[in-house]
């Protein structure tokens, strides 16, 4: 019921991206995503819906082609199959929401 941040994992994503596995169950997942500035998030799509919160700092951000800047308090909608990525303009942190969970990254 209660995750710590201090305990978990850290996983090595693209140059200057690192990802933590929040929390989960089958239908939902949590992760936070830290980027240094000019670190990518590699362009992507997977079957998931995505919801992001940016947490801190400020990013480009592509979904199917379409590019705008977020920052601190913004969030994202990706529906499922849509090919996205992201550009660190501030260093920062995301804060992925996924359904279902990303088996991949467990």
């Amino acid at each position: 019921m209660f995750v710590f941040n201090k305990d978990c994992k850290v996983t090595d994503c693209e140059p200057g991206v690192t990802r933590k596995v929040l929390t989960y169950s089958d239908e939902l997942m949590m992760c936070e995503v830290t980027f240094e500035k000019g670190a990518k998030g590699n362009f992507h799509s997977h079957k998931h819906l995505q919801i992001t919160y940016i947490a801190e700092g400020e990013f480009d951000f592509t979904i199917d082609g379409e590019t705008k800047t977020v920052s601190k308090g913004d969030s994202v909608y990706i529906p499922s199959n849509s090919v996205h990525g992201v550009t660190c303009l501030k260093a920062g942190a995301l804060v992925d929401v996924f359904n279902p969970k990303r088996e991949d990254f467990i």
